[in-house]
């Protein structure tokens, strides 16, 4: 019993000592004491229980001391638990203090946990970057179609990180300028011998605003030749312009040919009624003889003149319209 009993006090001894140094990090203590940075147990242990690391902390803050900031624990281990990146805030802050960038640790903080890389930031602030636009299709006035690829110089303004647009609204604002810029020229021969002029007109045009860029330069790298857009749509509305005049066409030739058809029934019509006119003719005839108005050799002096007039019309060879209305073909 005395055996089992001294086993599970050294086993609870290892427990307790592995407890203890989990919980007051000694090491980590008496580093920061030679660091010359102020971190008391009480401090490390209550990171602990907050589930801090205290190693993150008493770490980042060791670098910042010897890099010459002025940090306490309190501000890292709020940055901590606010989620943000401690040791990427600590490097930014260095690297913008040795290139005497003007970066406050608010101000970094900030930008760290609006998500984006403020290490990255300063870097670009210091080393300015290069940005390949993709290929910009613009038409110049006389029609034909250029084809540009520029290249933008920006640099990282720390001060309008948070809240400023990011790469796409460059490359847009200056795919935007380009295709201005073109469009403006009167040939495409002019944008050719002088492509600097895209560039002084995109860059005079303040396209960094509201960004979370400097726009330092923008060269323009290619001008490629595209298709004679103008002469293309001038094809387009021709080719329109005479479906127009086809239908028109076709239109007014049905309107024609309904008008023909018109007239054919009026013709129909006419002719009816003069056929319906000359029936009337014999009862005419007839009337007379018996009123008395027309005698038996004006009836046959009438027959002369007709014989006389289908002769003449035989001889020249028309056609002759009978008291009856019917031709006779002599």
């Amino acid at each position: 019993m005395q055996d089992l009993a001294f086993i599970f006090i050294v086993f609870l001894a290892i427990v307790g000592f592995f407890l203890f140094m989990y919980f007051v990090p000694v090491g980590l203590w008496i580093t920061a004491i030679f660091a010359r940075v102020k971190v008391t147990i009480g401090e490390l242990i209550g990171m602990r229980i907050r589930k801090v690391p205290p190693g993150v902390i008493v770490n980042s803050l060791i670098t910042a001391t010897k890099a010459g900031l002025q940090l306490t624990t309190s501000e890292l281990e709020t940055h901590f638990l606010a989620g943000g990146n401690v040791p990427n805030v600590i490097r930014a802050l260095i690297s913008a203090d040795k290139a005497n960038l003007n970066l406050s640790f608010k101000q970094a903080t900030a930008i760290d946990l609006a998500g984006r890389d403020v290490f990255e930031a300063v870097q670009i602030s210091v080393n300015p970057k290069v940005i390949n636009t993709p290929k910009v299709a613009a038409v110049a006035s006389d029609g034909i179609q250029l084809i540009a690829i520029a290249r933008v110089t920006v640099r990282a303004s720390l001060a309008q990180l948070v809240g400023g647009a990011g790469e796409e609204t460059i490359l847009a604002r200056v795919g935007e300028g380009i295709v201005t810029s073109i469009g403006q020229a009167l040939s495409h021969k002019e944008v050719l011998a002088n492509p600097d002029k895209i560039s002084k007109l995109v860059l005079s045009r303040g396209l960094d605003a509201g960004t979370a860029f400097e726009i330092l330069s923008i060269d323009i790298a290619d001008v490629d030749v595209g298709a004679n857009i103008g002469a293309k749509l001038q094809i387009d509305q021709a080719t329109a312009d005479l479906k127009v005049a086809e239908a028109k066409a076709e239109e007014r030739r049905a309107m024609a040919v309904a008008h023909e058809q018109e007239m054919k029934a009026k013709a129909q019509e006419a002719r009816a009624k003069v056929i319906e006119a000359e029936a009337e003719i014999p009862k005419a005839i007839a009337g007379a003889f018996t009123s008395g108005h027309l005698g038996v050799m004006d009836y046959y002096k009438m027959q002369n003149v007709q014989a006389d007039t289908e002769m003449r019309q035989s001889i020249s060879g028309g056609s002759k319209t009978g008291s009856t209305g019917s031709t006779t073909q002599k």
